[in-house]
């Protein structure tokens, strides 16, 4: 039986949702089309987003109109889960530097610093390491590029493959360290423990009793940090390439 939270949705189901190329162009605000859908959706099933961003970042791309992002969605992960809210309210967080341990943890932002200075690009600006509370992002090209900056790195990376080749070498040097490597977004990619991925999330769902848990996500091939979500047992994955396309899918899916 569905939670007493949600007696009110016709359906006892719950829709999870990537942020970036999901709900909202990368980096970007959600349009006011998207938000529109989503609170009419919301009359119907409980609504989520599992972001591997910090929820900082996220409000700022959801929280259309100074809404509070909070209000809008009946869960919030941030960080793949790591910290994490039911109807408003925090639910238990994860340190990924308690996990790891702050001399380990040293060692790996090292060699990550190191190597990124040793690579051939042709720019960079700054924040190449962005510590967060379950994981750490890392951005070859920095954190603090432009918009028109990332959308070149993206084009530049697809050709090179950097991300890809970075990611198989800290695979390979840090192995005893049991740390998954998940590429996302334009411009950089997330180190996290094992089983932190955006699946830890649903650790915060599967007892409320839904019917059926849906995702959708845009980076749902394997390496994608949408890939273990989407593939996942407890849910229905829905793969989509841009948020247009997830309105179209909620639109035929719940009869919006």
């Amino acid at each position: 039986m569905a939670s007493s939270d949600f007696a009110d949705r016709s359906h006892k189901k719950l829709v999870l949702f990537d942020v970036d190329g999901t709900l909202t162009p990368a980096r970007r605000s959600a349009s006011p089309e998207m938000i529109s859908l989503l609170r009419e959706l919301r009359k119907k099933v409980a609504i989520g987003f599992v972001g591997g961003s910090d929820l900082a970042k996220i409000a700022e791309q959801l929280g259309v109109g100074g809404n509070n992002v909070l209000d809008e969605f009946d869960f919030a992960f941030a960080e793949n889960g790591l910290t994490a809210y039911k109807m408003g309210k925090p639910l238990a967080s994860q340190s990924f530097i308690k996990h790891v341990g702050e001399d380990r943890y040293k060692l790996l932002a090292n060699y990550i610093l190191h190597y990124i200075a040793d690579m051939d690009i042709p720019i960079k600006r700054g924040t190449f390491i962005e510590f967060r509370n379950g994981m750490i992002n890392v951005s070859p090209i920095g954190r603090n590029a432009s918009i028109q900056e990332r959308n070149e790195f993206e084009i530049y990376d697809k050709e090179h493959k950097l991300r890809a080749a970075f990611v198989e070498i800290l695979r390979k040097k840090f192995a005893d360290y049991d740390l998954t490597f998940s590429i996302g977004g334009q411009i950089s990619f997330d180190v996290f423990p094992r089983g932190w991925d955006k699946t830890y999330a649903l650790t915060h769902v599967e007892n409320e009793g839904f019917e059926e848990i849906h995702f959708f996500g845009d980076k749902t091939y394997e390496g994608g940090n949408d890939y273990e979500i989407y593939s996942d047992p407890r849910t229905i994955g829905h793969s989509v390439n841009s948020p247009e396309d997830t309105m179209r899918i909620l639109k035929e899916l719940f009869s919006l």
